[in-house]
């Protein structure tokens, strides 16, 4: 009975932490001037263009589709090394960022900082070519930074917005909480509404939120307790958590943790009683960041992307969202790619999709 008490307490203190480390799952077998080959994984096998880490993280390469693949290898088109010593590497992970800053899309940027209650965070504000006073607000996952957000900046700049990639509490780059702990979302969306505060300083009014993965609960919470939701004219989202218990659910069962287990995570993460056991100051308040069962209260059309082999937070609840608000809600569900890798796996499809809601967005209503 101890030990599955420990176990719990282990899993959702994990949830809630932010990781020191991330795991290099990818064995590097070799690599030219043009080619990489790497162990197959199911991350290594998908098609599409992604980004190697190596070296515990001091190396990072650009790689692009397979060349040729056994049941042991993969390799792939090797694009660029931006940094680091790929002939020494032996592990690395792959990552979906891409880009590492505004200066690989060849536009004009400026560093700026955003005054949250904690702080002043990094962003990058990457100006649209004519102004403009709509805005998109890209809000990156959980264990990453704002580098995952600038794949969506070309299509999006493309449409006349003003791109703003933030930061937010215990990301690495935004000043952190006192208990150094995520909040999935439920404190996290103050940091997206100082983001808007800036964006309206400085000329917006329109707001577009963008939302990869946790980054997606963070919009969903901004846009239904926000002040500010007012100026929000329309959300995006890329493999999103629409709803925690399913997430953490499915999340569990990978870990092989039983039912039994798996509650106990969700009760240990929204206990005021035991959340000292995870190191959170204040327990999450789970249930109200389940948007299905709030769908009623949605009124700002949504475009969701998800990919039913996401790997990593089902589209279960995507698909339960938008069959409850189709009023709302344009849903393309991907096969293949991975979780928060849509524009990796097929950036034609992804760019077409947002293009298009964005162009129905601008159009008069009435």
């Amino acid at each position: 009975m101890l030990g599955a008490a420990t176990v719990s307490v282990l899993f959702a203190r994990a949830v809630v932490t932010p990781p020191r480390r991330k795991t290099e799952d990818v064995r590097i077998l070799g690599h030219d001037a043009t080619t990489i080959t790497v162990s197959a994984t199911i991350d290594s096998l998908t098609p599409g263009s992604y980004s190697l880490w190596f070296t515990g993280d001091s190396g990072h390469a650009q790689l692009g589709e397979i060349v040729r693949y056994d049941t042991e290898t993969v390799t792939r088109e090797l694009i660029a090394v931006d940094f680091g010593d790929l002939a020494r590497a032996r592990r690395g992970r792959l990552s979906g960022w891409f880009y590492l800053s505004p200066a690989a899309l060849g536009y004009p940027y400026s560093e700026v900082e955003i005054a949250t209650e904690l702080g002043a965070a990094p962003a990058w504000l990457i100006p649209s070519a004519a102004p403009s006073a709509r805005w998109m607000i890209g809000v990156h996952g959980r264990a990453v930074q704002k580098q995952e957000a600038l794949r969506s900046v070309p299509v999006v700049r493309e449409a006349g917005y003003n791109c703003l990639l933030i930061s937010y509490r215990n990301d690495g780059d935004a000043p952190g909480s006192p208990d150094n702990r995520y909040s999935l979302g439920d404190a996290e969306w103050r940091d997206v509404e100082s983001a808007m505060s800036f964006a309206l300083e400085h000329g917006a009014i329109e707001i577009v939120l963008m939302g990869w993965s946790m980054g997606g609960a963070i919009v969903l919470q901004a846009l239904t307790r926000s002040r500010l939701a007012g100026v929000i004219t329309g959300v995006m989202l890329d493999s999103p958590v629409i709803d925690w218990v399913t997430a953490l659910q499915f999340q569990g069962r990978a870990y092989r943790l039983p039912r039994v287990l798996r509650r106990a995570v969700l009760a240990l993460l929204s206990s005021r009683q035991t959340r000292w056991l995870t190191g959170q100051s204040s327990a999450i308040d789970i249930a109200r960041m389940d948007l299905v069962a709030r769908s009623a209260e949605l009124n700002t059309p949504i475009l969701l992307l998800h990919s039913d082999d996401d790997g990593f937070v089902p589209s279960t609840a995507s698909r339960a969202l938008a069959a409850a608000r189709p009023d709302l809600v344009t849903f393309d569900w991907f096969t293949t790619a991975r979780h928060t890798r849509l524009w990796n796996y097929d950036r034609d499809r992804w760019n077409a999709d947002i293009r298009s809601w964005l162009a129905v967005l601008a159009r008069p209503r009435g």
